[in-house]
């Protein structure tokens, strides 16, 4: 089974997409995003997760991106993770052998968004029947409930998974609930916080690895709270978090969360990743 033992700053990325009516999907920008990440000091990428409209697209498009990040990250020494979830069942596992026969670093997924899981047992049962599909990689739970509206208990369902699931790691803990996600930390586990706004209080309880839309726009305040906070410097890392948060609330003017971010990242880079698809508007 393929190991994970990565920790630090990983990108959730954006789809690129052609002018054209249909947004069809740029692939070829994606080395190009790849190696300006590298250069901002990014280590790790998020491919078809919130930010890049992974449940916009069809399965066939989310193959074709996850190659395309696979062949740049291979070649600009990236660690992958995709996100599988989000889609019918059937899809899910397609995506879930893709990954598999591509030998991504990890695999993230949501949980059923319809019929939704209402315990930790039905979260493990539905993860636990995709996860199967990809066995030697590294699996993760996608929490994020303001989303999928599945508010499951994180600590009890970690410790299921971890009995029950043999290629579990972790979870992408994207929800203001910092009471909750601290009792997630354990020796073992990868926790990734996904809520820029609360980095600081995050390292200071523990965290130590992040997937924040923020690290494709302004990666370096973030490198600069996480460092301030580890070297006992909390008053200057709690002034950037309000900076950073005053950022986000002036980014957050110019539309939804993934729109305005991706607006955003034009502003600051050379890179035209296009607009956001339907029902995102840009």
């Amino acid at each position: 089974m393929k190991q994970f033992s990565f920790k630090g700053v990983m990108a959730p990325v954006f789809t690129a997409y052609h002018s054209d009516n249909e947004k069809t999907v740029n692939y070829e920008i994606i080395d190009s995003y790849a190696k300006y990440l590298k250069q901002k000091k990014v280590e790790a990428v998020l491919v078809n997760g919130t930010s890049g409209e992974g449940m916009l697209m069809n399965v066939g498009e989310r193959k074709q991106v996850t190659e395309a990040w696979k062949k740049a990250c291979d070649v600009n020494g990236i660690v992958l993770m995709v996100q599988i979830g989000g889609a019918p069942y059937p899809d899910v596992i397609e995506m879930a052998k893709h990954a598999e026969k591509l030998e991504v670093d990890g695999v993230l997924c949501l949980p059923e968004l319809y019929f939704k899981p209402k315990s930790p047992e039905k979260l493990t049962e539905y993860l636990k029947n995709v996860a199967v599909h990809c066995p030697s990689i590294p699996f993760f739970y996608y929490h994020i409930p303001m989303f999928t509206d599945v508010t499951v208990h994180m600590p009890t369902f970690l410790d299921l998974a971890e009995q029950s699931i043999p290629n579990f790691r972790g979870i992408k803990y994207t929800s203001g609930d910092l009471e909750q996600g601290s009792a997630c930390l354990k020796s073992g586990r990868s926790i990734f916080l996904g809520a820029d706004s609360i980095l600081c209080s995050a390292v200071a309880a523990g965290f130590d690895s992040f997937i924040m839309t923020t690290l494709n726009i302004c990666p370096e305040i973030s490198f600069e709270i996480i460092n301030d906070v580890n070297n006992g410097q909390l008053d200057a890392a709690r002034e950037k978090q309000k900076r950073l948060n005053t950022r986000i609330a002036d980014i957050m003017k110019h539309g939804d969360w993934v729109t305005a971010m991706k607006k955003a990242f034009h502003e600051g880079c050379h890179l035209n990743l296009g607009g956001t698809r339907a029902p995102l508007t840009f």
